[in-house]
């Protein structure tokens, strides 16, 4: 079974680090995001990908190529045009009624795809939100949708689509995108693909909804840090270096050297970081980064960025209180 991921995003709400890199290449909890999802589908039994790329896609290439040894097709969007026109982009890399698995490359997940990927019928990833204005919306009875609304003005439900979609009948799919395009029916100004799964639905095929509970955000920093919270909840590092203070959770590249520092909790540090005289922690450093005299919270550090401050020297009486920044 083919899987279909896009990822030509710019990721604005990203910004700097979208800046350089693509967001999908963003660490968290010690790997890409990507990587998660990566993992995720090969160990569902995925064994082909068709990666739509467009804003630093061949950065996204070149990762996908050296750490994964499944078949990719990469696709290039040059017009973003919406969710739909990207998923129309890979109709010739796909098999006539072959069934798909179509992922947002920003969304990480702990499902258990097995069945999923076996169902008789389509059926689309959900789970109950707080604000329904922001994604498309599926309208149920009995486990079965009745309707589809994408971003609705006026409360319809609270049952969103999270970017998790098994098509089992893929030549429905493309046909109910190509109605939209050639129709220009647009919702916010773009193709989407919950208005070609309505028309999928108006045409008497079937779709139903499967559960999930734990999708995590990645799209602005505040939800790409909970989100490396969340992962690195369950994971410890066993990391033990001489002259530190390790407070688990937290990711450490075997490459980084850190020398008199206080590490953690929740936070991950990339590959080559070197780390002097600095307390870090719920945050983030990239690779290649050098972090010196800092008290870092609740902070993304990029890659190749030289970090440092001034350590302070305070003469202070009794019964005083002083802020340091």
């Amino acid at each position: 079974m083919k899987a279909i991921i896009p990822v030509a995003g710019v990721g604005t709400r990203l910004r700097p680090h979208t800046f350089s890199q693509p967001k999908v290449l963003l660490n968290v909890a010690g790997k890409p995001i990507i990587g998660h999802i990566m993992d995720k589908l090969i160990a569902s039994g995925i064994e082909e990908a068709v990666v739509i790329v467009g804003y630093l896609g061949d950065m996204i290439e070149t990762y996908l190529r050296k750490n994964y040894t499944i078949r990719f097709t990469f696709v290039n969007q040059q017009e973003r045009l919406g969710l739909a026109h990207a998923i129309w982009m890979c109709r010739d890399h796909v098999g006539n009624s072959e069934p798909i698995f179509i992922i947002l490359g920003d969304t990480i997940f702990d499902v258990e795809l097995t069945d999923v990927l076996n169902s008789p019928t389509s059926t689309l990833g959900v789970r109950e939100v707080k604000d329904p204005s922001r994604f498309g919306i599926a309208i149920t009875r009995n486990g079965k949708i009745e309707k589809l609304v994408e971003k609705p003005n006026e409360p319809v439900g609270n049952l969103a689509i999270v970017g998790l979609y098994y098509i089992k009948n893929s030549e429905s799919l493309f046909s109910s995108i190509q109605t939209v395009i050639e129709n220009n029916i647009k919702t916010k100004g773009e193709y989407q693909l919950t208005d070609a799964l309505q028309i999928m639905l108006e045409k008497g095929e079937p779709l139903a909804t499967f559960q999930v509970n734990n999708w995590y955000d990645c799209g602005k920093p505040e939800t790409l840090l909970s989100t490396n919270k969340i992962l690195l909840k369950n994971h410890n590092s066993g990391s033990s270096l001489p002259g530190c203070i390790i407070n688990e959770p937290v990711f450490v590249s075997k490459s980084a050297k850190i020398n008199n520092a206080i590490i953690g909790p929740n936070t991950t540090i990339g590959d080559d970081v070197v780390i002097d005289d600095a307390i870090i922690k719920n945050s983030i450093i990239g690779n290649c980064s050098r972090v010196k005299h800092v008290s870092l919270n609740r902070s993304i550090i990029g890659s190749n960025v030289d970090l440092s401050g001034d350590p302070h020297e305070a003469n202070i009486g009794d019964f005083s209180e002083i802020k340091l920044r």
